[in-house]
């Protein structure tokens, strides 16, 4: 908890993102991107938790975020994706997605490209939900019901698949490099191969019962047929895409809706969530005992977020465990990141050792020594 550090930043802050580091990097990262939302003016801007020789950073600040540069942003930021270490890519709430440029001579942003209007009623704009980039395409989702394929070389839009969904898609991940996974507001996950030609999705998951709305998908980074859900009623389910059309594993994790999930990107036995009800939570698996603990069923195994099935390089064994049932010992622990219980946690993102999060109570926290 004495890790964190509070910056209070006058505008509610809706999506948090590391600015990547090379995977060769032995360094930790040190700039970020916020968005804000429901501000008179919203705004991109970039941090930096390292010196970056800027005149204002003293010993009192010291580990303080500071603001590099930020950039006014028409309507709500309602994604936000690095696209590469000088790029990134938000989803606007005036349906817009936008493509950003970062100027490390000068530290200033401006708009590389911007599709107005991407997402759209026939009658008015319809905001723009999520983005995922896998450079040089990035994909975007919509209350509209579109998914939109865009390469950042071209101008126009490269593919609509323009009935995708009858309800509100509320999130998109890629699964691999020619497939995207979204998810909606009815509870259901759809798999997309963009090879094909149709607007038929390749398969279709969903939650039994109550269709409780999806918000919020990762998948794991090493076996990219395990992903992870949150939504509305704030649990967390798990699937596993190749197997069945129902989610794996149901989770207790929160007690208002569940706004983000990711599986710790190299180090997946990590997961974080973040939700309204003002919590961030880090889930790891026991080290007394062999196996996960999300692998145990009951009230302890609760979430799974940028990190929860295997490391890098994958064993076989524990995911096998794992996807089997309740077959182990052990089980998942939660930590709950923030000192005290605040408004809404909007987003969080975890890179190396450092978590970033953004808040509905206009601050960001970092923690620059998570214990991965």
């Amino acid at each position: 908890m004495d890790c964190i550090n509070a910056k209070y930043v006058s505008q509610k802050i809706s999506k948090t993102r590391w600015r990547p580091i090379s995977s060769a990097s032995l360094q930790q990262p040190e700039i970020f991107a916020t968005g804000s939302w429901d501000n008179e003016d919203n705004k991109v801007s970039l941090w930096t938790i390292g010196d970056h020789g800027l005149a204002s950073m003293d010993e009192d600040f010291e580990g303080d975020p500071q603001l590099l540069c930020d950039i006014k942003h028409d309507g709500d930021v309602l994604d936000l994706q690095f696209l590469d270490s000088d790029k990134l890519v938000t989803a606007s709430s005036s349906g817009a997605v936008t493509i950003y440029r970062h100027h490390q001579n000068n530290q200033t942003l401006s708009v590389a490209h911007r599709w107005d209007r991407a997402h759209h009623y026939p009658s008015d704009n319809a905001p723009c939900t999520g983005v995922v980039c896998h450079s040089p395409e990035v994909v975007s989702v919509g209350e509209d019901g579109r998914v939109i394929l865009f390469r950042v070389d071209q101008t126009g839009v490269l593919r609509t698949i323009e009935n995708a969904d009858s309800s509100t898609i509320h999130a998109v991940t890629f699964l691999r490099t020619d497939e995207v996974l979204t998810v909606n507001s009815i509870g259901q996950l759809k798999l997309w191969d963009l090879r094909q030609q149709g607007n038929e999705p390749a398969q279709i998951l969903s939650l039994t019962g109550d269709r409780v709305p999806l918000h919020c998908v990762d998948r794991h980074p090493n076996q990219q047929h395990i992903v992870a859900t949150g939504g509305q009623d704030g649990m967390l389910c798990i699937w596993d895409v190749r197997q069945g059309n129902m989610p794996f594993s149901l989770m207790e994790a929160h007690s208002a809706e569940m706004w983000e999930v990711h599986f710790h990107p190299s180090n997946p036995d990590h997961l974080f969530t973040c939700s309204e009800d003002g919590s961030l939570l880090h889930w790891e698996t026991s080290s007394s005992s062999d196996t996960p603990s999300f692998m145990q069923s009951g009230r302890n195994t609760s979430i799974i977020s940028r990190s929860a099935i295997a490391p890098a390089g994958g064993n076989q064994s524990i995911i096998s465990a794992w996807l089997a049932g309740d077959s182990g010992k052990g089980h998942l622990e939660t930590t709950h990141m923030l000192p005290s219980q605040t408004l809404s946690v909007n987003s969080l993102d975890v890179l190396g050792q450092c978590l970033v999060c953004g808040t509905d109570g206009e601050a960001v926290y970092v923690n620059k020594q998570v214990p991965i």
